[in-house]
């Protein structure tokens, strides 16, 4: 018979790799500037001895003529008309700064993306960055209380518990981490056309940290599938053997998984008692305490537990 024979930590296993992949993918997009790229019109700037190319020329009148000719009455010609006159740098923008090329030398101008916002969208934006917050430490969360399920071997009831906690941890992130990806994409498309005039972008599309994120939201909602999974998976088969009969044969199991399938078989009878839900099943050793104190009220509680569950404690 395969009950529990490795299967369930396999499942665990995986469901830790598919939260720390999520964790790890949610963390980089967060801190990440990448979220939104494309590309900003701007008016080219004038050509000059440090800046000979991507700007526009103006003809000077000669040294001759310098002192004859004031400032004010030069002319200012350009051959360059339309959009010849503008020039398109690249930018890219996250959840907490927005960088453009600069059109004068080969680094970039970063400035914060929340005064960035429209005012009335600010606070959207906020709510975004909270939830992408509470999003990661709900993952963390998750991550820990499946690597204590699978350190803490002894006792699978805690263990069956510590999944169920992770499962509904894990979910409860994936949800929170949907929320803010959509409220961040709701912010970004109202600052462009709400935004500053010198930020607006003349075309943009969404970067590597955006799709990063729901990577991230898809590793989490696997995990949490795979945990839940894990759980029922381990309350049903409990629940079929009963059903059957378990023929006594434990050689194959590990020890806590014999331990646990010998106090349910002693305890339920195999006439057709079986389980009715999810909670009896975890929780039969207060059922247990109360039937053997009921039948034996004279002796001491550890020496009642003592005797039924064994001589060997799981």
């Amino acid at each position: 018979m395969e009950l529990l024979k490795g299967l369930p930590l396999r499942r665990t296993f995986l469901a830790v790799v598919l939260n720390l992949l999520a964790l790890t993918l949610s963390t980089t997009a967060l801190l990440g500037s990448y979220w939104c790229t494309g590309t900003q019109k701007v008016p080219k700037p004038l050509c000059g001895k440090s800046k000979a190319s991507q700007c526009v020329g103006v003809p000077m009148p000669s040294d001759a003529d310098t002192s004859n000719v004031s400032s004010e009455d030069t002319v200012h010609y350009s051959w360059e008309t339309g959009d010849d006159r503008f020039a398109f740098r690249y930018f890219h923008t996250g959840m907490w700064l927005s960088c453009e090329e600069s059109m004068e030398g080969p680094e970039e101008k970063c400035r914060s993306f929340i005064e960035l916002s429209p005012p009335a969208e600010r606070g959207i934006l906020w709510l975004s960055l909270g939830s992408e917050m509470l999003y990661i430490s709900l993952l963390l969360i998750s991550f820990i209380l499946l690597m204590v399920e699978i350190l803490h071997t002894g006792n699978p009831v805690c263990g069956m518990k510590l999944n169920a906690f992770a499962a509904v941890s894990s979910v409860l992130s994936g949800l929170l981490g949907m929320v803010a990806h959509m409220m961040y994409t709701q912010v970004f498309q109202a600052t462009v056309n709400l935004g500053p005039e010198d930020w607006r972008p003349h075309t943009w599309d969404y970067g590597w940290a955006f799709y990063m994120a729901w990577a991230s939201f898809t590793c989490c909602m696997a995990s949490a599938v795979t945990t839940l999974n894990t759980y029922t998976k381990t309350i049903l088969e409990f629940k079929r053997n009963h059903i059957k009969g378990y023929n006594g044969t434990l050689k194959d199991h590990p020890q806590h998984h014999q331990c646990f399938i010998q106090q349910i078989s002693s305890y339920y009878e195999p006439k057709g008692k079986v389980f009715h839900s999810v909670s009896e099943g975890v929780d039969f050793y207060t059922d247990l305490q109360q039937k053997i104190l009921q039948r034996e009220p004279e002796l001491d509680l550890d020496e009642v537990l003592g005797q039924t569950i064994g001589e060997d404690r799981c």
